[in-house]
């Protein structure tokens, strides 16, 4: 049975194996960074981890002030755990913590999967809001 935990601590040694695993190289190729990042999860707004046992699975990091804004960091779900609804609970989790936030954000790839996800959770294109979103990456 998965074991969902708010958690306010986590290492470098549990969280990379998972960002490994779905590829997502901009953590990867630098470790360091995701660790110090990693350190000021006390600091950030809040951090549910899904556990199979004591194995990191899933994880999702979120920011903002949990009144006007949240902005969902991460969300990522080991493959090998994938469409098993681990992903789903992570997110409808906090969607409920946070559900009289004015606005929840995220900025993600545009494969099929992933629009298929999001819009089943009820999120939108930013598009389809009559906004426009705009990113500053380094």
């Amino acid at each position: 049975m998965m074991d969902y935990r708010e958690i306010n601590q986590l290492t470098i040694e549990e969280a990379l194996p998972l960002y490994t695993a779905v590829g997502w190289t901009d953590y990867t190729k630098n470790p360091d960074t995701l660790a110090k990042g990693l350190q000021q999860l006390q600091q950030c707004l809040y951090h549910l981890a899904a556990y199979d046992g004591e194995q990191l699975v899933g994880l999702l990091r979120a920011v903002g002030d949990g009144v006007t804004i949240v902005f969902i960091q991460d969300i990522l779900v080991l493959p090998d755990y994938q469409r098993q609804g681990i992903g789903s609970t992570l997110m409808t989790r906090t969607l409920e913590r946070f559900s009289g936030v004015y606005q929840c954000h995220l900025l993600t790839n545009q494969t099929e999967k992933t629009r298929a996800f999001y819009t089943s959770l009820g999120f939108k294109e930013v598009s389809e809001q009559a906004c426009a979103a705009y990113t500053f990456v380094n």
